[in-house]
């Protein structure tokens, strides 16, 4: 029980992470079967996402096997600074930077105020800001070019592994041949039955920007599994944004005991 808990907190957490035309990409480049793993990757860091701030909505939906829920957000983003969540009324708000992970929730008057260290512990690697951003822009959340890879491919993406996997830890990275970004990224820990899986159905793009349309993320431990549907929406580049956050007086501080993990 505690260990579903401890990924259904992530999860949440993740979830709150979570104006012109947009247009979805469909991907006509083929797979060229004589690219190498440095070539795909040295793309893929090419063609990332260059803005100032970026903000819209976005849908969030959430199963854990048993029910559903879908809620519509407020999002707003400074490249590698900050980024900021508002659910309606300002209900639940979250507010994220390099050096801080934080969310208020007035229907069970509570809040978390801390670093990363929970994700990190819950992962068995480091998490960081960085990390956190490459998952909502379609990029690799580790950094490619720190390890070398074997590659392969389908009819439709580049399956990248590792050619030295860790015994614990291990990933698995497909990225689509239009824009060389990341259609699906793995990371699974065999020992503890912990995967986490994060698959971009689709990108758009926004004044020559491509972004992701929708990400789906699973989190599975054991027999237990959670799903987070993110759905981009009205998104637009390079307003002059402000991040207004602050934890109501009164609330209860949600007190999370890594040492557990």
């Amino acid at each position: 029980m505690a260990t579903v808990i401890r990924w259904a907190r992530f999860s949440v957490l993740i979830l709150l992470i979570f104006s012109c035309k947009s247009k979805k990409i469909v991907t006509d480049d083929a797979v060229k079967e004589n690219l190498s793993a440095k070539a795909v990757i040295r793309t893929h860091y090419q063609n990332q996402i260059r803005f100032n701030t970026l903000s819209g909505r976005m849908k969030i939906g959430y199963f854990d096997g048993e029910s559903t829920k879908s809620v519509t957000v407020s999002l707003r983003m400074q490249k590698d600074k900050a980024i900021w969540i508002s659910a309606p009324l300002g209900v639940v708000k979250a507010y994220i930077t390099p050096n801080r992970v934080s969310f208020y929730n007035k229907l069970q008057n509570e809040y978390f105020d801390g670093d990363f260290s929970y994700l990190s512990n819950l992962l068995g690697t480091e998490l960081d800001f960085g990390k956190m951003q490459n998952l909502l822009l379609g990029q690799a959340l580790f950094d490619l070019k720190t390890e070398k890879y074997d590659i392969s491919h389908t009819t439709s993406d580049y399956i990248l592994k590792p050619k030295q996997q860790l015994a614990l830890f291990k990933t698995l990275y497909r990225i689509e041949p239009e824009n060389f970004k990341i259609a699906s990224q793995q990371l699974s820990q065999p020992l503890k039955q912990r995967v986490l899986d994060i698959t971009y159905q689709n990108y758009q793009k926004i004044n020559n920007r491509v972004l992701p349309n929708e990400i789906i993320i699973t989190a599975i431990e054991g027999d237990s599994k959670n799903i987070i549907d993110l759905d981009y929406r009205s998104i637009e580049f390079n307003r002059s944004l402000n991040f207004p956050y602050k934890i109501p007086k009164g609330f209860k501080k949600i007190e999370i005991k890594t040492d557990a993990l």
